[in-house]
């Protein structure tokens, strides 16, 4: 998705809904009369998962970019992501994979492809998605430079989410899934 312009600090302002491949399609019907299409993003993310924070490094298939991104919550853990990223080569990728794992910052390690269409609607960015851990979902973001306005983010977010008529997650559910798809990572791994 686009990024506000670079500051010293950036919040990620993230919500997000899941639903079935029904609404997934309604959905893109409704944003690609509606919405300003920003095109595909599929993404290849390998994910250090820590207790507190995140660190993704992310391989951008349909721009041919990548980067390393550190953001220093957790999903289920608020809707504000202060975030630290950088870019890197594309053909960086696998070695920045391999130093993270060798380094063993973690052993909480997912691998995720996501095939995403990125939007912008009424002011907000939608990512729609599809990803083998979370299904049919999608992530609506503002992105703030200063903590300040993260309610007045919050608000156009939930007035968008109105419109589209879906259910943005709640803190616990947003939890519950998230423990759910890395206890089933585990059990596979």
């Amino acid at each position: 998705m686009k990024k506000a312009k670079k500051s010293a600090r950036n919040f990620e302002i993230e919500f997000r809904s899941v639903f079935d491949k029904a609404e997934y399609e309604r959905l893109k019907k409704f944003l690609d009369d509606n919405a300003e299409n920003l095109g595909v993003d599929d993404k290849d993310v390998h994910f250090f998962i820590f207790p507190d924070k995140l660190l993704k490094v992310t391989s951008n298939t349909s721009q041919g970019t990548a980067k390393i991104t550190l953001k220093l919550n957790r999903i289920g853990k608020g809707s504000a992501f202060e975030e630290i990223e950088f870019p890197i080569q594309q053909s960086e990728v696998g070695r920045a994979v391999e130093i993270f794992t060798k380094l063993k910052v973690t052993d909480n390690v997912m691998h995720s492809f996501q095939k995403r269409n990125n939007y912008l609607y009424k002011g907000v960015e939608i990512a729609l998605k599809f990803s083998q851990h979370w299904q049919y979902h999608l992530e609506l973001e503002l992105v703030v430079d200063d903590e300040n306005k993260k309610n007045e983010a919050e608000n156009k977010i939930r007035e968008v989410a109105k419109k589209l008529d879906i259910h943005l997650l709640t803190e616990e559910e947003l939890e519950e899934i998230v423990k759910k798809i890395e206890s089933d990572h585990r059990k596979k791994n």
